[in-house]
């Protein structure tokens, strides 16, 4: 297996890679944007005739090639590990990962702050991890939200909560909940959201303490739209 990241590909596969595929020296080609694994046929290919031959595909095109290290090789966030008659899967964190989310205790929507968590603790259960790999994970996602000042409780209740709605047979998949989105301010706001659990519309909150928003610098021009100066477009 080989591992390749390029910038710039556009119609790579079309024009090159698939006389590769036709001729069976690559078993097996996935691509995610510019990362790209390659199974081959070690009896017809080497990765250095791989590596050569879609070097010269175009001069602006440069691949760095990532080799398997005990017959496992990362790609995205998942590490393929081959066995002489199996493919098993685990999670795969660069060496640069950090275990940062929203801290417990940052004035954020606790929607927010679980988002994190709620993504991990689905990419576990989902994944065809095996036991001890999916225990590792679960350990790893608890070490992480006790460095962000998580209780654990509320992690195991959000793991217990994702397992139910995964095992439920949701066959009304096309219902058309309405959302709507509340600007959080406090935890006050939830004294209005309470209103709508008995309802079919869903609540999304948006916070005031962003980045984009402290730093934007504040203007007093109190002009009409209509009244600005500019280039307008009518449609």
């Amino acid at each position: 297996m080989v591992s390749l990241r390029e910038q710039g590909l556009q119609d790579l596969e079309n024009t090159h890679l698939k006389q590769v595929l036709d001729a069976q020296n690559i078993s097996f080609y996935a691509r995610y944007v510019d990362d790209i694994l390659l199974m081959y046929n070690t009896k017809h290919t080497t990765p250095e005739v791989i590596h050569s031959h879609i070097n010269q595909v175009h001069p602006n095109l440069q691949f760095t090639p990532i080799f398997e290290h005990n017959n496992s090789i990362g790609f995205l966030d998942l590490l393929i590990i081959r066995h002489p008659t199996q493919i098993e899967i685990d999670i795969f964190r660069k060496p640069t990962t950090t275990d940062t989310t929203n801290n417990y205790t940052s004035k954020h929507p606790t929607e927010h702050k679980m988002a994190a968590y709620r993504y991990l603790i689905n990419r576990m259960l989902l994944l065809p991890l095996a036991t001890e790999r999916r225990i590792a994970e679960w350990q790893q996602i608890r070490n992480m939200a006790n460095n962000n000042k998580f209780p654990i409780h509320h992690i195991a209740k959000l793991r217990a909560q994702i397992q139910r709605k995964t095992q439920m047979n949701t066959t009304n998949n096309g219902n058309n909940n309405k959302l709507t989105i509340f600007t959080y301010h406090s935890s006050n706001v939830r004294k209005i959201t309470n209103l709508f659990k008995q309802t079919d519309i869903k609540i999304a909150f948006k916070s005031t303490n962003t980045l984009q928003q402290l730093t934007k610098p504040k203007t007093h021009d109190t002009t009409q739209d209509h009244n600005k100066s500019g280039i307008y477009k009518l449609t």
